[in-house]
């Protein structure tokens, strides 16, 4: 969902550049999604869990020093707090997309203030204060204080190695490098949709970022597509779809994802490439290959 479906702001880009149906998109991108996930994430985790032994992290794990006092939270709190921080977020994505097919006003001032309350870090304080709130009610602020630093040190380390990794793949943006390799593949000869999804596999392995990688794809075969006659609305929402696919496969060190994960997890390198570069790249295959299938038989 996350690569392959708007509101993520790589698809919604993608489909505007090439010219598809954002509402379309949305759902034929749903629909290859599901199965993409059962196929590529599920059934590849399965198999990956019953080759290597990852203990839980201390993080998630229990821990009485950093266990609240008083009765449990209600269901419906916990779920508050858990959905509260997507719904923010939707604010900003969900009106982007909007924004983008003319559906709203994209200058709006309600629509510049949603927004600003869905961008992540705001999103996710909000949450944090609304969850100290409604979790530390009738606890000593002391204790809520102790609860507080203790979460600091390994989300600190985690953000550090993270933010490093995402910065390796910010200098290898600026670089150029993916220009370059996208500039050699466009002359390759290959079939529209496969010649997308090995630009977009190329520039998610050279510079790291999944959106990046969707957007400048799009941008770089878009006068192709529009010199491409008979292509239907499906068409197009299979070509970003195959976009998608090459742009979620591969990740390594210079994707933060795979810092975020293997730091979070507590994986050394190596596993961390046999589990979470291994699904994300059967997730973008499997994707890739729905939308080949699709864009043969529709």
């Amino acid at each position: 969902m996350h690569a392959l479906v708007p509101p993520h702001p790589g698809p919604v880009a993608s489909g505007d550049l090439v010219g598809a149906d954002i509402g379309l998109l949305l759902i034929v991108g749903t629909i290859v999604a599901l199965p993409t996930w059962y196929v590529g994430s599920y059934l590849v985790s399965l198999f990956l869990g019953r080759r290597f032994t990852v203990p839980v992290p201390e993080l998630l794990g229990a821990n009485d020093e950093h266990r609240l006092t008083g009765e449990p939270p209600a269901f419906g709190t916990v779920l508050l707090i858990l959905l509260l921080p997507l719904i923010l977020i939707f604010f900003n994505t969900g009106l982007n997309t909007l924004a983008t097919i003319g559906a709203i006003d994209g200058d709006a001032a309600w629509v510049n203030l949603l927004r600003m309350l869905g961008q992540t870090p705001v999103a996710l304080l909000i949450t944090l204060l609304i969850a100290l709130y409604l979790l530390g009610r009738g606890n000593d602020p002391a204790r809520m204080e102790k609860i507080v630093d203790g979460a600091l040190g390994p989300i600190c380390a985690i953000i550090l190695v993270t933010g490093a990794g995402g910065m390796f793949g910010g200098v290898l943006r600026a670089s150029g490098i993916g220009e370059a390799l996208s500039g050699s593949l466009e002359s390759v000869g290959l079939p529209l949709i496969v010649a997308a999804f090995v630009i977009a596999t190329a520039l998610r392995v050279a510079q790291g970022s999944a959106t990046v990688a969707l957007t400048t794809t799009a941008s770089l075969i878009a006068p192709t597509v529009a010199a491409t006659p008979g292509l239907s609305e499906l068409d197009l929402c299979f070509l970003v779809i195959a976009i998608a696919g090459g742009a979620t496969v591969l990740s390594h060190f210079n994707d933060s994802g795979f810092w975020l994960v293997g730091r979070f997890l507590k994986m050394d390198e190596t596993t961390t490439l046999k589990t979470w570069t291994v699904m994300e790249t059967t997730i973008g295959l499997t994707a890739f290959a729905f939308a080949l299938l699709g864009w043969w038989l529709l």
